[in-house]
């Protein structure tokens, strides 16, 4: 076996100014579907969301830097988790839109005090964990079990979404009507993927080079999709382009509503928060310790990671952008690249910024084909739930305890199943139709099952079986 010398960056570690813009142009690149995909699905301005997600980013990055000395090494994006709920708030006002059809500021606007709320409730919960114990206190809540259970189910509930991008069945394309341009997409997606697999595995410990495999692998696709004719080169307009910057407002008729409907999607992203944490902080301290430095110990910060969740959806809130949650995929990259610094998240937020002004970057990236997308995603999105995996064996999570393995199965089978099972990944539970009108955000009903298991056995001890072999 071919031993190679161990690269990496620490959250700390500051890389050459040319190697942390192209470091920061990967992690754009890794965000960017799911993001614009976010927007145009909510009805929000893409300029818009592409500026301020970049914003909130920064802000969440200079915040654990100012709060604890050093960078939590998360990316923020637009969350999925809100789609349904905001969705239905602009059907309400502006029940014509087409996909991809920005709603009126007006609309928006009352969106926003949605995100602001979901954004508090982020803050409270981490407050509450700061002062209650910190990451002692959070396990008896939230189990490696339940964390690991969680990060599996949107690593894996996010399968359908990357096979649909490779395949052209998702997004308002219908490559799928015409078999010769399915096998085209098909072809895109899957050499992207196969690029992006040889490159992580061989390239490592060849230097810089090895910390790009996912920017090689998008190069890679995109010059396969050229001669397949499924790049879209539109002519620039536009040099400069503005985002379109709204504010919220809380006296319209429908802000209770919105407040409740859209607020509570914070059960999903609390969850998906600490399993985000808790494996990066797991990755970051392997990779530490295989530089012979110091571990940081980066779950310790569970409440103030959820605070700057909060901080984040606010500043989204205040400026008209979707509420965001820190991405898995993101993390996926950081794992994959072992590349966890804090400086590049920074340069990538500020290459997000500058998306949302600069018409020629922004329709350059725009131009990626799906196809693309859909392979690297089908890469990212897996390692997104073998990430939880490796969470619970590095957390030694019993699973031959009957009380452990019950909270793992009813979060896989709740979360997964309904996440890919049901239109919009909405269980068709019709209780709390005022807050849930399309039913259950499949992920978060998983997720909030397996805590309230927890707590059952927390205060009801089950029984402690020692072996009987040979009785």
């Amino acid at each position: 076996m071919t031993t190679v010398k161990v690269t990496g960056y620490l959250p700390q570690d500051t890389p050459e100014f040319g190697k942390m813009v192209l470091l920061g142009f990967q992690h754009v690149l890794t965000m960017f579907p799911a993001t614009v995909l976010c927007a145009l699905l909510m009805h929000f301005d893409v300029s818009t969301v592409l500026t301020i997600t970049g914003l909130g980013t920064v802000v969440a990055l200079l915040g654990a830097k100012f709060s604890m000395g050093n960078y939590i090494p998360l990316y923020y994006g637009s969350s999925f988790s809100y789609i349904a709920a905001v969705t239905a708030v602009v059907a309400v006002m502006e029940p014509d839109l087409a996909f991809g059809q920005v709603a009126q500021a007006s609309t928006i606007s009352v969106v926003q005090a949605g995100f602001i709320c979901t954004g508090l409730i982020n803050v409270i919960v981490g407050l509450i964990i700061r002062v209650s114990g910190g990451k002692e206190a959070i396990d008896k809540i939230l189990p490696p079990v339940v964390t690991g259970s969680v990060a599996c189910v949107i690593g894996i509930g996010l399968g359908a979404a990357a096979l649909g991008m490779a395949s052209g069945t998702c997004c308002g394309v219908d490559a799928a009507a015409t078999p010769d341009l399915t096998i085209k997409w098909w072809v895109a997606a899957l050499i992207t993927l196969l690029a992006a697999v040889i490159f992580s595995v061989y390239l490592q410990g060849k230097g810089f080079i090895g910390m790009l495999p996912i920017l090689l692998a998008g190069i890679v696709g995109y010059i396969v999709a050229l001669p397949l004719g499924l790049v879209n080169l539109q002519i620039v307009s536009n040099v400069i382009t503005a985002p379109r910057l709204t504010f919220p407002v809380f006296n319209n008729p429908l802000t209770v509503t919105v407040l409740v409907g859209v607020g509570v999607m914070a059960i999903a992203t609390i969850p998906e928060s600490t399993a985000h944490l808790y494996q990066i902080s797991l990755y970051v301290d392997h990779l530490a310790e295989e530089l012979g430095r110091e571990k940081l110990r980066l779950n310790r910060y569970i409440g103030l990671n959820l605070m700057l969740d909060g901080l984040n959806d606010i500043v989204n809130g205040i400026f008209g952008s979707t509420a965001g949650t820190n991405y898995g995929e993101n993390n996926s990259l950081m794992v994959i690249t072992r590349n966890y610094s804090g400086p590049v998240l920074i340069t990538a937020g500020c290459i997000s910024i500058l998306l949302g002004f600069i018409g020629p970057l922004k329709d350059i990236v725009n131009s990626i084909p799906t196809a693309v997308s859909g392979g690297l995603s089908i890469y990212l999105f897996g390692v997104i739930g073998m990430q939880g995996i490796a969470l619970m064996m590095a957390e030694k999570v019993n699973l031959y305890d009957p009380g452990q393995l019950a909270i793992g199965a009813t979060i896989l089978i709740v979360g997964i199943g309904g996440n890919i099972g049901y239109p919009g990944g909405f269980l068709p539970v019709p209780l709390l139709k005022g807050v849930f009108p399309y039913g259950w955000p499949a992920i978060a009903t998983g997720a909030v099952a397996g805590i309230l298991m927890n707590l059952i056995f927390l205060f009801w001890k089950p029984p402690v079986v020692r072996g009987q072999a040979g009785q």
